[in-house]
């Protein structure tokens, strides 16, 4: 799998569509996408030259995004389900904004090699997830990471 399909993100209304990592909208963003393969959530994405931290290897603040937007989306793709519906389903997910984020950083993560983050969705609170997540650089294991994710509260429109 080089490309996520059906990406949870895409089913994002336009208002909340603008997010840095995720965001469709965001014509400068990295457009992140989290799909499901299997019993887990995955968001494949090859870093770019711009998210180099020195010669050959990869700014640890892009792969805490990368872990951040792809446990929201993992989040939102768990929800959604519970609720009935598949990602090709015509309805907007519920939204999801990150309550806390950890990461563990492996080994350095080398440039120009596509990044696998694949998930874990636990449900701990009807409003509140926790999502595990495994990031590798081809085979390799580069971080891991947890997000703590809740319901996009009203106050945020």
């Amino acid at each position: 799998m080089e490309r996520v399909e059906h990406a949870i993100q895409d089913k994002y209304p336009e208002d909340f569509a603008w997010c840095y990592g995720c965001g469709y909208l965001n014509k400068r963003g990295l457009h992140f996408r989290t799909g499901w393969d299997g019993e887990h959530t995955v968001t494949i994405y090859t870093p770019q030259p711009e998210h180099l931290a020195m010669p050959g290897f990869v700014y640890g603040g892009f792969i805490a995004s990368l872990v951040d937007c792809h446990g929201t989306g993992s989040a939102a793709i768990a929800l959604h389900h519970k609720n009935g519906h598949n990602i090709e389903d015509d309805v907007h997910p519920p939204r999801f904004v990150t309550a806390s984020l950890h990461v563990d950083y492996k080994r350095p993560t080398p440039q120009g090699v596509t990044l696998k983050a694949v998930g874990t969705v636990e449900e701990i609170h009807p409003k509140k997830f926790k999502v595990e997540t495994e990031v590798f650089a081809g085979e390799d294991l580069v971080a891991t990471g947890e997000v703590v994710a809740v319901v996009k509260p009203d106050s945020f429109r």
